[in-house]
């Protein structure tokens, strides 16, 4: 018999919560059980497995960054547009670490096709059309995004430019600056050099 108040879409966001406080990795199901002061099987009518948890914690922080996004995203073009989307990515990733880990990761084709992960893909695409980037171009510029962001944010998380000056807001602003003036005028395609 399920426990009165339980429910996935709560264990979910307690599991969210707790990867924020302990990290994704450290998130079992054992551990929201101890958290609720239940038994584990008592869990298991709720969520299937501690791999089942995780995901549904990476579908949340999915569409709790797609909604921020979209939100700052909304009639802005060119570089404030860039800036609005990378602060949202490295503000949600210093106030949720855990769930911001949870965004990456790696989810079947099916779940992921049926995600907010795929929102992410559209708002960024459509912020590429202010820099009149076609394919295949765009798909690469959205890969860059995606590395330059998600590599920034993970070392600076990890304490990776702690150590040095300049600060780290200054240097976020000249990556910023940096990837405009990429997009604004991206490289042409290299010849073959076989001819």
């Amino acid at each position: 018999m399920a426990r009165v108040g339980l429910t996935p879409e709560r264990l979910t966001e307690a599991g969210a919560e707790l990867a924020d406080e302990v990290g994704f990795e450290q998130v079992t199901v054992s551990a929201l059980a101890r958290r609720f002061d239940v038994k584990v099987a008592s869990l298991y009518s709720h969520v299937r497995n501690s791999h089942d948890l995780k995901t549904r914690i990476a579908l949340l922080a999915l569409t709790e960054l797609a909604d921020r996004a979209a939100e700052a995203l909304a009639g802005r073009a060119g570089k404030d547009a860039l800036a609005a989307l990378a602060n949202v990515y490295r503000d949600y990733a210093r106030e949720h670490p855990g769930r911001y880990a949870a965004a990456q990761l790696r989810l079947d084709p099916q779940t992921a096709a049926a995600s907010a992960g795929v929102r992410h893909a559209q708002m960024t695409r459509a912020l590429l059309r202010g820099y009149d980037l076609t394919e295949p171009d765009q798909t690469h510029a959205v890969r860059l995004l995606g590395s330059v962001f998600h590599g920034y944010v993970s070392l600076e998380l990890g304490g990776g430019f702690s150590h040095s000056a300049p600060d780290t807001e200054e240097t976020w602003a000249r990556i910023l600056d940096a990837l405009d003036a990429l997009l604004r005028n991206w490289p042409a395609a290299p010849t073959d050099p076989r001819g």
